[in-house]
């Protein structure tokens, strides 16, 4: 079984709820996306409603993965740089699969598809994206193609005493 990926998909109440739940799990379950555990959906609400009015505006667009039952399983936000000297690359921001179907290689998947996508968009030669060091997520990124560009030391108080590296990954394109 696999995925099956939409870019820019319509935000219905069903999507919006399932991204919401999809985050909720993913950040419980100890995921790199944001928060940590524990966590409600009512936390997480204003990020999400916040991805959905760069959406509304133009400057992210979404990339969901939906399940062989119709649920959501996988998302991650392609979001285009503003600054007129950057608009070559974009920002893949929370990437998630949810825990139920971690170790089926949907991680791999979501990564190809958001690829696919940024290679569709006019102008962009690059992806970047930042990951929470500790966790293995950079060797994980450079198995897909991105290349560690930066590390920024102890950015990230994940609790008191327990800082983590901010990790900048990069994709070339082109």
């Amino acid at each position: 079984m696999s995925l099956t990926f939409t870019l820019d998909p319509a935000v219905t109440p069903d999507l919006r709820d399932g991204i919401l739940d999809l985050w909720t799990d993913v950040s419980n379950a100890g995921g790199s996306v944001g928060f940590v555990p524990p966590v409600t959906a009512e936390t997480i609400r204003p990020e999400l409603v916040r991805h959905m009015v760069a959406m509304a505006e133009g400057r992210t667009r979404l990339l969901v993965g939906h399940d062989e039952d119709g649920r959501v399983a996988a998302t991650a936000f392609l979001t285009l740089n503003t600054h007129r000297l950057m608009t070559h690359w974009l920002w893949l921001y929370t990437v998630m699969v949810h825990p139920r179907h971690q170790g089926k290689g949907y991680g791999r998947d979501l990564l190809a598809a958001a690829q696919d996508a940024a290679c569709g968009l006019d102008g962009i030669e690059a992806i970047r994206l930042t990951c929470r060091g500790g966790l293995g997520l950079e060797r994980f990124y450079a198995s897909c193609g991105y290349k560690e560009v930066g590390r920024v030391p102890g950015a990230i108080r994940v609790a008191p005493g327990d800082d983590r590296d901010d990790v900048i990954m990069l994709l070339p394109l082109r």
